[in-house]
């Protein structure tokens, strides 16, 4: 009798641990398959260029994701007219202080999906500073992966980013920078 008990037991362990790991599971960012494209502007024009993600991961349950994090390298920041003098500025104090604080994370709390189409609620921080955010993705599958494609609109003057902002600067003319930019994103997660 006591043996038939350990199996039982012994089954209903294994049995437990594979239910687990069916059902919660987190799944890798794939840095290299992903990227992120910046773009902000001022009253005189526009600038873009890309980020690289350093890495991330998405918290599966039951088949849907429920949270994640995501740390993006602020030392991969670059113009996409390959401009070092706007890099640099860039980098600089002025605006992400990115030798004091060399990454930014997403920290995803809540998932509402229907279909295709999600909605990702979380923390974002940059430069020290934690603000909420907002923002839609759809997904779609490219063989074993789930990738997400979607936008984050930012408003820099939430975490301290000054330069050429009408929101800590009067009287600047033609040469304000407005406080919203957007990072247009592909993030490819491994199955």
């Amino acid at each position: 009798m006591k043996s038939i008990t350990f199996k039982s037991l012994g089954i209903l362990f294994l049995a437990l641990s594979l239910v687990t790991t069916t059902f919660a599971a987190s799944q890798k960012v794939d840095v290299t398959k992903s990227t992120v494209k910046w773009s902000g502007k001022k009253v005189t024009g526009e600038h873009h260029g890309t980020i690289k993600i350093k890495e991330g991961n998405l918290d599966v349950t039951s088949a849907k994701v429920t949270g994640g994090k995501v740390v993006i390298d602020m030392q991969s920041l670059s113009d996409a007219d390959a401009n070092a003098k706007l890099e640099g500025h860039l980098k600089s104090d002025d605006f992400f202080s990115v030798a004091t604080f060399p990454t930014s994370e997403l920290v995803i709390t809540k998932v509402e999906s229907a279909g295709n189409k999600h909605t990702f609620t979380g923390n974002l921080t940059i430069k020290g500073i934690t603000n909420p955010a907002t923002f839609t993705a759809t997904s779609s599958k490219d063989g074993e992966n789930t990738v997400y494609d979607g936008a984050l609109t930012i408003d820099r003057s939430k975490y301290n980013v000054r330069y050429g902002s009408k929101s800590f600067f009067n009287n600047l003319g033609d040469k304000v920078i407005y406080d919203e930019f957007t990072l247009d994103f592909r993030v490819v997660v491994a199955q």
